[in-house]
């Protein structure tokens, strides 16, 4: 995925690895999205936020695939989708 040293045009780091959490940045240095990364693949429990900073979705991957239960936030923090996932397919949805 993303080197750890990649940078946006205004020095902003793109991506960081750190004791095998990958932590994704916007161009303005909030938040993008944060979780395991192990052996170069996504992996365990994700959380990603919109560029205001609120929470989008958080979800869980296996072999850098969807794979658990996935959660949709709207920008009011209501639930807009909650599904579940096995090896990338959608499995079911609640």
């Amino acid at each position: 995925m993303a080197a750890a040293e990649e940078k946006y045009a205004n020095g902003q780091i793109i991506s960081q690895l750190q004791d095998g959490v990958l932590t994704y940045y916007l161009k303005d240095g909030k938040l993008k999205a944060r979780g395991p990364f192990v052996d170069g693949i996504m992996e365990g429990d994700w959380t990603f936020w919109r560029a205001s900073g609120e929470l989008w979705q958080t979800g869980q991957f296996l072999h850098n695939q969807k794979h658990g239960r996935f959660v949709r936030y709207d920008r009011e923090g209501k639930v807009e989708y909650d599904e579940v996932f096995e090896a990338g397919k959608l499995i079911k949805r609640q």
